[in-house]
């Protein structure tokens, strides 16, 4: 009897402790698919969705030196959509305030400049304290996985386990072949 108070009293805490808002609860193994976000609409999802899929994980902005990348991000999008690729753009007005726009702005400046296709999601930070939890796990990685995100454009390439693979920089290109180079290696065969 004694031995049963013991173990029900060690579980209380992993019992009482919910996870904050879109973060895993401490102490469990993490992915990206473990994370829950806003869509650029205001509907919350999970990453979950996307188990499976091979993902490039980027903070956009729209009126940046590297904006023209979105052209990029959809080309590479659509090239490797068959084959388990999806772009998911969370925009960020954390670097020279250059994402000013509203949810339903960015939306339409996307659509109607860049005719883009993958998913946007709610303008989120990327960066310090009021980071969203998805980016506060990202940049906590250790090595090429993670790091701050170091401006507009920075991307995550995630394997379709949900293993981070590589955090590429702003001026690593869409069209780069390093990043294809690493993106060829985690996508599902062809059948």
């Amino acid at each position: 009897m004694r031995a049963s108070v013991f173990r029900l009293l060690a579980a209380l805490p992993l019992l009482a402790a919910p996870a904050l808002a879109g973060e895993p609860a401490k102490g469990t193994s993490v992915s990206v698919y473990d994370f829950k976000v806003r869509t650029i609409d205001g509907r919350e999802t999970s990453l979950a969705e996307y188990r499976g899929k091979a993902l490039l994980i980027v903070n956009t902005a729209s009126e940046c030196g590297y904006t023209p990348q979105y052209a990029g991000l959809e080309a590479l999008y659509e090239k490797y959509r068959e084959r388990g690729l999806v772009v998911l753009a969370f925009p960020s007005n954390d670097f020279g305030g250059q994402e000013p726009g509203t949810n339903a702005e960015i939306k339409k400046f996307c659509q109607l400049r860049y005719k883009t296709t993958f998913p946007l999601f709610a303008k989120i930070d990327v960066k310090g304290d009021s980071a969203d939890p998805l980016y506060k796990y990202l940049t906590g990685l250790p090595g090429k996985q993670g790091g701050q995100v170091t401006w507009n454009f920075n991307k995550f390439l995630v394997a379709p386990d949900g293993t981070v693979v590589e955090h590429f920089d702003s001026k690593v290109a869409p069209d780069s072949p390093l990043l294809d180079g690493q993106l060829q290696k985690i996508l599902p065969e062809r059948s």
